[in-house]
This record gives C-alpha cells, sequence and structure tokens, in this order.
C-alpha cells in the first residue's frame, strides 16, 4: 500500500489557482495517518463553529473524502441558517432558505498552491503543510503533529520532593517537549483567591521535573505542556492541576546522607548498581500488614502515594546506572516509577508474578547502556519445560511434595543483556529475582536459586560467552544459609541442613553446583530487612569477580536512623527493607 501512496505523491499537483498567502491566524486541520492502521482521521472546526472528525481510508481518493466534507459543511450551514431564523423570530420560508443553502467548494492545495488532484489517495495527500478550503475559510494542515495522549501529576505533593508528572505523547517524546510549572495564586498576592483560576508561574519551572519549596505548602500547582518532537515542531499545549495542595514533607530521612556519596553519575569505566525491595502496596495496605507487621508505623505512611514521594527521591539521589527492585506493584511501575526514573535518564523493563500482581523491575541509563535481549523466566514453568532444568527435575520427582511446593511458587528470575554505549566490546548480564519467603522454605530456594544459575549459566555462557553477571534481589536468605553459601561458593552439599529446613516430610537432598564465581559486592550488612519482629541481611547484589570489582559500596543508614521512629517503614523511610548500592568496575 505504501509503495502506491509514494507513487502517488508525483500527482498531487493537477494544476488550479493557488489558495493566496497564508495567514499567520489560520485555522488547524490536524491529520492524523500512521502506516499501521488502515484509516486516517482530519479534525477541523468548520466554519459555522462545530468541531468535526472525519475517519476515511488510506487508499480511498481524495476526491470523496472533499465531498464528504462539503455535505458535512454544507448541513452545517444549513442548521446555522435555522437557528439565526429562529432567533430572529421571522416568518417565512426558513426552512426552505436552510435547506437551499449552497455546498461549498472545499479544495486542497500543496505546499507550493497548486490543488492537489481528486484521485490521489488520502495518505499521500493530506500532507504536513497542506491548505484546506472549505467555502473562505482556510486551514494549515498539520500531519502528524506531536500531542500530548496522556498529562498526570501524582495524588501527593510534598514539599522538598520530586514532581514527576505521567507524560504521554504521540509523535513527540517527552525529552523534547516544554514544562512550564506554576503555583496557585495566594489571596495575599494582590488578586485571586481559593478557587480562582489564577497561577503564577515558577521561574525555575522550567524542566519536566519540579521541586516545590517549602513557600508553596499549601498551594496547588499547574504544569503546561507542549509536546515537541525535537525537530522544531510543537504540538498544542496540555494543561493538568494538582488534585491536592503541596504539603509539608517529612523533614530528613534515612537516605538523606547516603546522597552525599551519590551525587554525580559514575564516569563511563564504572557502574553504579542498585538493588532494593520496595514493599508492594499489595502487601503494605492489608490489615495484617497495620496491625501486626508494622503496627509502629504511621497508617498515612503506608500509603502508596506518600510512600512514592519518599521513593523517587531516594532512587534519583542515587545516580544510579543500575537499578534493580523487588515487590512492584503492576501500576506503580507503569504509573509512576517508569515515568519518574525515564525524567531522569533511566528505561525501565518489567516482568510481573502473574498471582501476586508486583514483580521485578530492572533499570538501566540509557546513556550508558542499550538493551541487547531479555531472558526472563518463570522458575516453576521453566523447570517443567526447559531441558535446561531437565536432570534437576528428574531428581526432584524423587520427592513430590517439595516438587509440588516449586511449582506452587509463582517467582520468577529478570534477566537482561546490556551492551555499553560506549565501548561495544563490552556487554554485562544483569539478573534480578525475589526467592520464596518462608523462613522454612530453604529447600524451596535451593531448588529456585538452581534453577536461576543454570539459566543465567545458559545466556552469559553459551547465548554471550564470557560476559560478566550482576545478580541482584531479595534472596530472603542470611549469610548462614545454604542459599548464599551455594551461591558464593559454587556448590552445595546433598546433606546441607537446609534440605531439611521444613522437616523429615519435606526433605529433599541432592548436590547442587554452578560455574560462576559469584561474591556480595556489599558485603554481608547486619540487616537489609528491618522490622518489628526481625530484622537481618536478606538482599545482596553478587558480582562475577572474575571480571569486575568493587570501587565503593555506600554505607548503609545508621543503626540510629533506622530506628528513629522504631522500625522500618517509618515516615522517613518507603520500605521496610533498605537500598544495597555499589560502585564497581571492569577489571
Amino acid at each position: 500500500m505504501w509503495q502506491r501512496l509514494r507513487a502517488a505523491l508525483g500527482r498531487l499537483r493537477a494544476g488550479g489557482p493557488a489558495p493566496g498567502p497564508v495567514p499567520a491566524g489560520m485555522e488547524r486541520a490536524v491529520v492524523r495517518c500512521v502506516p499501521a492502521e488502515p484509516k486516517l482521521s482530519v479534525r477541523l472546526v468548520l466554519p459555522d463553529g462545530s468541531a468535526r472528525h472525519m475517519q476515511r481510508d488510506q487508499e480511498e481518493p481524495l476526491g470523496r473524502a472533499l465531498a464528504r466534507l462539503a455535505a458535512t459543511a454544507a448541513k452545517g450551514r444549513a442548521k446555522a441558517a435555522k437557528k439565526s431564523k429562529k432567533a430572529r423570530a421571522e416568518p417565512g420560508e426558513g426552512e426552505e432558505e436552510a435547506a437551499a443553502v449552497a455546498v461549498p467548494a472545499v479544495r486542497l492545495f500543496s505546499r507550493d498552491g497548486l490543488a492537489v488532484a481528486e484521485e490521489v489517495p488520502n495518505a499521500a495527500a493530506w500532507q504536513d503543510g497542506a491548505v484546506l478550503q472549505v467555502g473562505e475559510a482556510r486551514y494549515r494542515v498539520e500531519r502528524n503533529p506531536p500531542a500530548v495522549t496522556e498529562l498526570r501529576l501524582p495524588r501527593s505533593l510534598l514539599a522538598g520532593f520530586p514532581v514527576c508528572p505521567k507524560v504521554s505523547a504521540e509523535f513527540a517524546a517527552p525529552r523534547h517537549c516544554v514544562f512550564r510549572w506554576y503555583r496557585q495564586r495566594r489571596p495575599a498576592d494582590g488578586e485571586g483567591g481559593e478557587g480562582d483560576a489564577a497561577w503564577v508561574e515558577e521561574a525555575e519551572g522550567t524542566e519536566r521535573v519540579f521541586t516545590p519549596c517549602n513557600a508553596l505548602v499549601g498551594l496547588r500547582l499547574k504544569l503546561r505542556c507542549t509536546p515537541g518532537d525535537g525537530e522544531q515542531r510543537y504540538g498544542q499545549p496540555c494543561e493538568v492541576e494538582s488534585s491536592g495542595p503541596v504539603e509539608a514533607g517529612p523533614g530528613a530521612c534515612t537516605f538523606d546522607s547516603r546522597h552525599l556519596y551519590t551525587r554525580k553519575v559514575c564516569g563511563h569505566g564504572s557502574v553504579r548498581a542498585v538493588s532494593y525491595n520496595i514493599l508492594a502496596d499489595t502487601y503494605a495496605q492489608t490489615e495484617f500488614s497495620r496491625t501486626v507487621l508494622y503496627p509502629y508505623c504511621a497508617p498515612y505512611a503506608l500509603e502508596i502515594d506518600y510512600r512514592q514521594n519518599l521513593l523517587k527521591k531516594e532512587l534519583a539521589g542515587y545516580s544510579a546506572d543500575l537499578i534493580c527492585l523487588q515487590e512492584v506493584d503492576k501500576s506503580v511501575f507503569v504509573d509512576s516509577l517508569a515515568p519518574a526514573l525515564d525524567a531522569f535518564g533511566l528505561e525501565g523493563l518489567f516482568k510481573i508474578k502473574e498471582k501476586q500482581h508486583e514483580g521485578l523491575a530492572t533499570f538501566y541509563r540509557r546513556d550508558k547502556f542499550s538493551l541487547l535481549s531479555q531472558h526472563d523466566i518463570v522458575f516453576s514453568e521453566a523447570l517443567l519445560s526447559d531441558p535446561l532444568h531437565k536432570e534437576l527435575c528428574d531428581k526432584l520427582t524423587e520427592y513430590p511434595a517439595v516438587r509440588e511446593k516449586v511449582l506452587q511458587r509463582s517467582s520468577v528470575l529478570q534477566v537482561s543483556v546490556l551492551q555499553s554505549a560506549t565501548d561495544p566490546s563490552k556487554k554485562i548480564c544483569v539478573a534480578n529475582t525475589h526467592l520464596y519467603w518462608h523462613p522454612k522454605g530453604g529447600n524451596i530456594r535451593l531448588i529456585q536459586i538452581a534453577v536461576a544459575l543454570s539459566h543465567l549459566k545458559h545466556v552469559a555462557c553459551d547465548l554471550h560467552p564470557s560476559i560478566p553477571v550482576i545478580f541482584c534481589g531479595d534472596f530472603n536468605s542470611t549469610p548462614s544459609s545454604g542459599t548464599y553459601s551455594f551461591i558464593s561458593s559454587g556448590g552445595i552439599a546433598e546433606d546441607h541442613e537446609d534440605w531439611v529446613s521444613n522437616g523429615e516430610e519435606e526433605r529433599c537432598n541432592m548436590p547442587l553446583t554452578h560455574p560462576f564465581k559469584l561474591q556480595s559486592a556489599c558485603g554481608e550488612p547486619a540487616y537489609t530487612n528491618y522490622v518489628g519482629g526481625f530484622h537481618g541481611c536478606l538482599d545482596y547484589i553478587f558480582i562475577d569477580k572474575t571480571a569486575l570489582e568493587v570501587e565503593q559500596v555506600i554505607p548503609l543508614p545508621s543503626h540510629e536512623e533506622v530506628t528513629t521512629h522504631q522500625a522500618l517503614p517509618s515516615v522517613s523511610h518507603p520500605s521496610d527493607h533498605i537500598a544495597l548500592i555499589c560502585d564497581l568496575k571492569w577489571k
């Protein structure tokens, strides 16, 4: 189809008088034409003031579309004439006069002023910069102009915390859009007041992300976004107002001191990695969580809108190149984290755990890495269907109780192969997981991690030979566990105590090995999870020590900071876990 349309461009000049000079204030006729769709659309406001949205087949001759538009314009004129007669309350043949309204001449002129032939297909005829004439009215055709399709502000705004709008655009990119931030006018400003539509532009509010200061507490915000495509084309601006006012922030947060170490992005020879279980809203907002797990946490501080303010500031302040998150609600990823971190130069990938409606997210810095491939798996599905795990699967048939429990779990592994933007020879395999949580589930975690490491061997040794691995996650395993020992040492004996972690009925004995030389980049902190009834180290960033080395580990918050509000989460910390952060470099 598109080859025929390109050929038809040569027939655009069919003679005819030019429409005359194009006035600067000409109305717009917005045309949306996408190759993958069978129809194009034309939107305009007719001379009678009625808005029209016309959809036509892309291959249809232009003449039919213009005839339809002429008939629509004539109907509009007739209705306007009839209304005018009624308004003047004059007797006579009002209806006859309305019916007798002439059909206006409708023509389309190319950019150089020649009439476009009526046999030219619509897709080739409606070009950017053409002029549509409807009677005496003329319209500038804008084909696929940049357009905002969604503009949304967070429900909760805190002073001192970045406000990251969700911006979706067509034929445009957020990084090319023009942003203007406004605050609600105060009564003391001399005019306007509560409920008044007056706004004051913020001098510092010209970026996509805006951080309100304390002086804006109690005032609502407005954002105007003018979409752009990076080629000096701009579409119609779109505005959105916050649903509520800016509120006071919590003061000092547990991550403020950590940001002192991460003010700048690492150089191109280094990689800053973050691993963080951010506490899914689906778990934080249960009665059990509020009354048993986190009774010490103020209820408002468990609300997802509040926690997202803290989380976005925390993650943005780490200036990371790689971020691996666990317990990410799908809606949080789509509506909050992905748009926010995109504004800070990070691209996001998501893998859901279907049963829980939460999952894993991996973000990478766009100007440092590009995505080569993804190799995500669900442990239970891979164990049953992937030949890589046949031997392990066969062994499990000897232990039906354990096998059944493993297959019931919805745990997933997210694997992304990235390539350096500055040195294409440097690739890296980034893995992210969240293992089974139960304290007595050590045997289940051993099976899950065996599947994970076997899959990583296939990706990092077979598909992409000799690329280093960074393996992040909430492993729900302390340094004394069989899972930690297996990952760190490369093997586990069949008589390890974790094989009977849930008693003799679920005993499962088998030796396991893997080929990697992995070490915990952040060592073995006293804890990465601190709640009222438990604290311990469950989270790790494992690295391939044959190819990578640690430049620095960002210190964890002090015990005093963690326990300021008894435990985590709190008004100053968004999760019950603590982020691990380290700077790595290739050897």
